[in-house]
Order: structure tokens, then sequence, then C-alpha cells
């Protein structure tokens, strides 16, 4: 089945910016949607970004306009680029697969990564 390895979590300083990378280790192409959660401490997971096999993407308003994620088939790899980072982005994130993404709204998919941390604070 699908097994899912995360990186590129770290620390940085608010304004600043980290790719995550979330590779698959086999074909994610009968995958509906793939996507990015995160789970700040003391917090519930929420969804950050969801991204379809066509491409289609959907984000939590609270990061629109800063984070992108993108996918390559070709490596089986999906990304999210955060910019413009902040500390309530403090979370560890991780990547899910195996979900449906109907418009804007995506269902959370059976297969998780092993979560990265990602930590703003100055």
């Amino acid at each position: 089945q699908v097994q899912l390895v995360e990186s590129g979590g770290g620390l940085v300083q608010p304004g600043g910016s980290l790719r995550l990378s979330c590779a698959a280790s086999g074909s994610i192409s009968s995958i509906a949607g793939m996507g990015w959660y995160r789970q700040p401490p003391g917090k519930q997971r929420e969804l950050v970004a969801a991204i379809s096999t066509g491409g289609t993407t959907t984000y939590a308003n609270s990061v629109k306009g800063r984070f992108t994620i993108s996918r390559d088939n070709a490596k089986n790899t999906i990304y999210l680029q955060m910019n413009s980072l902040k500390p309530e982005d403090t979370a560890v994130h991780y990547c899910n697969a195996g979900g449906s993404l109907y418009a804007t709204r995506y269902i959370t998919g059976r297969y998780w990564g092993q979560g990265t941390q990602v930590t703003v604070s100055s």
C-alpha cells in the first residue's frame, strides 16, 4: 500500500519560509486527493491544504495567499511551500493521502505520514 515520508520541517523566524515534502512510496495516480494537516500544541488537527490528482487545490483561510500546495506525479511527491510564516503556524504537520476532494471540501484519507515539526519563533 501507500507509505508517506515527510521532510522539510524546522525552526524559522516569523516572516520566513519553509517547504515541506511528502514522498509516497507507491503510485499516487489512483489516489483521489492528498493534503497537509497540522496540529498545533494543545489543539485539534486541522486541514491546511489539499490537492487532487488533477491539480485542483483548496486551502484553509488562515493560510490562503501564504501557502502553496503542489504535486509532482513523476516523483510521487507533494509539497507545501510556506511563506510569510507566523508563530501561529507552529505545529506538527502531517501528510495525508487517499482522500477525496469535492470542490473545496477535502475528505480525509486513510494514509498518514509520520509528521514533521514546524516551529515559527523569534
